[in-house]
């Protein structure tokens, strides 16, 4: 019986357990926290260790590692396996063993890949048996563990942490649709981030498709050595995927009007188009592509209406976790807008952001990057939390103003996850329109 040990519980670690053990292999599951499901995994002869992990596991036999993609790899417990040379994988490499009857669309990239994912997953389920997995939606191995013996297509969101244990995964259709500097509290440097946002086609060959964007010089100067069909893409100029007279064309096909998508931003058009592209390669019919253009609203947390109040509308882009889609965010209204921005700091530096100050009417920040950040603009106006620089938004907004809330950070430094940090911000929004800013 093969020994494995699954370091980081949450979804992802979870359900590779309970899949691996379906499978006839020792699993041991591994956490610093407490896991609140540790009965149902021992009930089942899985080895849980929580509060912490044990250091006699690292000197066991173990045939593989399954880690959590959040947890780095220069992590003194991860790196300790990495000495013995055992293999360390992520969990969608894992359940990609399994269910032979999946076909996988896989998105990387710095921004856009829950969107893109999202409007996928969409027309995939016109098509028949779908899911989304992958960041969002469930955990592949729950999929797996739930539709192992079906025939199914998979929208699947892939992250560079993901990508770095993923040695054999081959997804029948990828892209990487952007790259800007990201993650560097997690990577040596930046061509090390961008070298496993590429690992996405490593494994792609014959007349597999990866979607090449054509409008981004990272993706081109990145992208080599790709074995399958590629596709390209461009928004500007001529490219297999491209727009015609506001009709999206790949190849001889008409896949949509582009003036029948409702979400903004020429970002979302490009996103749009890539998802076309995937779905029309995963088997759905060019009808119900464009249905589902034409059906598809904002995704929670990027650039999501959330009210109006008094004349002023907020806008919730949580999801907006570094200055790129920032600088997305702010692109995508005709006017300056008062930005609430902040959070942790995963050491990218706010720079890029100094091109598009024009774009700012006040800005607000708060969090562990509030001093950096407020070197944006002279009269930055500093807050603590989120709470006390929405109440300030709020006060400052006049009737036409908008009110955005794009971080330009990650959320660790006072919140779980970018979903509740944006929870937070609309019930914020909707104490202010229910009770007026007293009660906030």
């Amino acid at each position: 019986m093969k020994n494995v040990l699954v370091i980081g519980c949450a979804k992802s670690g979870f359900w590779v357990s309970m899949l691996l053990q379906t499978k006839g292999f020792a699993v041991t599951i591994t956490d610093k926290q407490v896991i609140s499901d540790k009965n149902k995994l021992e009930e089942i002869g899985i080895r849980v260790f929580d509060n912490g992990h044990p250091d006699s596991l690292i000197n066991e036999d173990w045939d593989f590692i399954v880690k959590n993609p959040g947890i780095a790899y220069h992590t003194p417990f991860v790196s300790e396996f990495i000495n013995r040379s055992i293999p360390i994988y992520t969990e969608i490499e894992v359940a990609s063993w399994y269910a032979k009857g999946f076909r996988y669309g896989a998105i990387t990239g710095t921004n856009g890949k829950t969107t893109t994912t999202t409007i996928l997953y969409e027309m995939l389920k016109r098509k028949g048996n779908a899911f989304a997995s992958g960041n969002i939606g469930e955990a592949l191995s729950k999929t797996v563990y739930d539709h192992e013996y079906e025939s199914a297509d998979i929208a699947l969101e892939v992250s560079a942490f993901q990508l770095l244990g993923m040695p054999d995964f081959r997804p029948l259709v990828s892209t990487i649709t952007n790259l800007t500097p990201d993650h560097l509290d997690y990577f040596e440097n930046i061509e090390d981030y961008y070298r496993a946002k590429t690992l996405i086609y490593k494994n792609q060959i014959d007349d597999d498709w990866f979607i090449l964007n054509l409008d981004d010089q990272r993706v081109i100067d990145h992208c080599v050595n790709i074995k399958c069909k590629i596709i390209t893409m461009s928004i500007n100029k001529e490219a297999d995927l491209m727009i015609k007279d506001n009709i999206v064309w790949l190849f001889d096909k008409q896949l949509f009007d582009v003036s029948t998508l409702k979400i903004i931003g020429r970002h979302n058009i490009q996103n749009a188009m890539v998802a076309a592209t995937m779905a029309y390669k995963m088997g759905v019919d060019v009808s119900d592509i464009a249905s589902s253009i034409n059906d598809f609203e904002a995704i929670e947390h990027r650039i999501e209406y959330v009210d109006t109040i008094c004349g002023v509308k907020y806008y919730n882009d949580s999801k907006g976790t570094n200055t790129d889609s920032t600088i997305i965010a702010l692109r995508s209204f005709n006017q300056p807008v008062i930005l609430i921005a902040g959070g942790y700091d995963k050491h990218t530096g706010f720079s890029d952001l100094l091109d598009h100050v024009e774009k700012i009417k006040t800005l607000i920040v708060y969090g562990a990057t509030k001093y950096e950040l407020a070197k944006l603009k002279t009269d930055s106006i500093i807050c603590e939390d989120l709470r006390q620089a929405t109440t300030f938004a709020h006060n400052v907004a006049q009737a036409n103003d908008i009110v955005l809330f794009s971080p330009a950070c990650a959320s660790y430094d006072q919140f779980h996850d970018y979903q509740q940090r944006g929870d937070v911000f609309k019930g914020l929004i909707k104490s202010i329109k229910e009770g007026g800013i007293d009660n906030v």
